[in-house]
């Protein structure tokens, strides 16, 4: 069962995850499909939570980071935002750097 503790676990074991709208072979919006280019073109190891797999994932996703919308990346246990921030973050070469030293760690 999903709830706000389980979400916090699934963060905290795994350096980079996105919870989103479908999978990385069959994203299911454009905003999700963003964020899944952006973490390959990062070159780490990312998980990947399918929102439409159980439907209180969401609702507990929103719970854990008060944020509405997905897709929601995490990095190194922090919420880095969606596809657009984390688009810019990695046009502007910051998400590299946070993404290194995240998994150098």
């Amino acid at each position: 069962m999903w709830n706000k503790e389980k979400v916090a676990e699934i963060v905290s074991n795994n350096k980079l995850v996105v919870f989103a709208k479908g999978t990385r072979q069959q994203p299911q919006c454009g905003f999700s499909a963003r964020a899944f280019t952006v973490l390959e073109m990062l070159g780490k190891p990312f998980e990947v939570v399918n929102i439409f797999e159980d439907p209180d994932i969401r609702p507990s996703l929103v719970e854990f980071s008060q944020w509405p919308t997905t897709p929601q990346v995490f990095l190194d246990g922090t919420f880095i935002g969606g596809s657009d921030v984390v688009l810019e973050m990695f046009e502007k070469g910051e998400l590299k750097k946070m993404a290194d030293a995240a998994f150098a760690s």
